[in-house]
């Protein structure tokens, strides 16, 4: 059984590859004015004898840490939108991430990503440093699973060359509530023949609770091919095949090959209301990816403070 239940996750994992913004937030222009009032303490804006000069100073001290911020990102999406999404690593857009992420830890801007109440939505990736697929928290718990072999079986499908292949978009649906659990859904779009079949490789995951300030625990739950051309070629039977087909469990196929190699972390280094920078913990030199809001912030559950 385990032999089959490690079969089938090699075929899941091939099958899943080849088959601007609003401003800051104000949790975190909130934080800036924390650290600037316990850094300068002659500032002491929140008493009642605050003078209008010390309010003046401080409005200017945060809109240029604003200002700085926003000149890093622009900079950082104007790259992201100018790379082919599956071009995979770029060492000017991974030069702008680290810059973004280094100035957000100065500043106090887009940080405590668990706690600030900003994931919960749709993102869209506009960057990842690897292939597409791999944005999958479901290849993040295959490598935990197959740490020998992961490798030469993504190498395979990798070298599979346009359009035989074609990946994206990719898409993630977080809703994470104020104890920082939920649900996390990972969807990515594979085309083969040039387009005649696609699928949405959709991952479902539950959220099992906040590692440290900026880290989630995700539990991988179930892995499933949907919208299926080809089944949707079939009419009304295609449909009631694909609406009857139960989603492959491989949450716990991954724990029989190797037990805790169903969680994974997701660590999320820069947040405000319509950017998101993530790493793999695991990789998390390699495996970094760029996603935007789809629509308004506001959607689905969001913790608060």
């Amino acid at each position: 059984m385990a032999g089959q239940s490690i079969a089938v996750l090699a075929v899941i994992a091939i099958i899943g590859t080849i088959s601007c913004l609003p401003c800051v937030s104000c949790f975190t222009a909130t934080t800036t004015v924390r650290s600037f009032a316990l850094s300068n303490p002659q500032h002491s804006f929140f008493s009642t004898k605050a003078t209008e000069t010390e309010e003046t100073e401080l409005q200017s001290s945060l809109d240029s840490a604003s200002s700085r911020i926003e000149d890093c990102k622009r900079t950082l999406i104007n790259q992201c939108n100018s790379h082919k999404l599956e071009s995979g690593y770029s060492s000017s857009i991974d030069s702008s991430i680290r810059n973004l992420e280094q100035l957000g830890e100065d500043l106090g801007f887009g940080q405590a990503s668990s706690v600030s109440g900003l994931l919960s939505g749709k993102w869209e990736l506009i960057y990842a440093s690897d292939d597409i697929t791999r944005s999958s928290p479901f290849f993040w718990a295959f490598r935990r699973a197959f740490p020998d072999n992961s490798d030469q079986i993504f190498s395979i499908t990798d070298a599979i060359p346009e359009p035989i292949k074609m990946i994206g978009p990719a898409t993630q649906e977080i809703d994470l509530d104020a104890s920082s659990r939920g649900t996390f859904v990972s969807r990515v779009k594979v085309a083969t023949l040039g387009g005649v079949a696609t699928s949405i490789m959709t991952t479902r995951a539950a959220i099992m609770g906040a590692e440290g300030v900026d880290g989630l625990r995700l539990k991988v739950e179930s892995t499933k091919p949907e919208e299926s051309t080809i089944l949707k070629k079939l009419g009304p039977l295609g449909e009631l095949i694909n609406s009857n087909s139960q989603p492959f469990p491989s949450g716990e196929a991954l724990e029989r090959a190797a037990p805790g190699s169903s969680e994974v972390v997701m660590v999320t280094t820069y947040l405000d209301e319509g950017l998101r920078v993530t790493r793999n913990k695991d990789r998390s030199d390699d495996d970094v990816f760029v996603w935007v809001r789809v629509g308004d912030f506001g959607g689905g559950n969001t913790a608060s403070l």
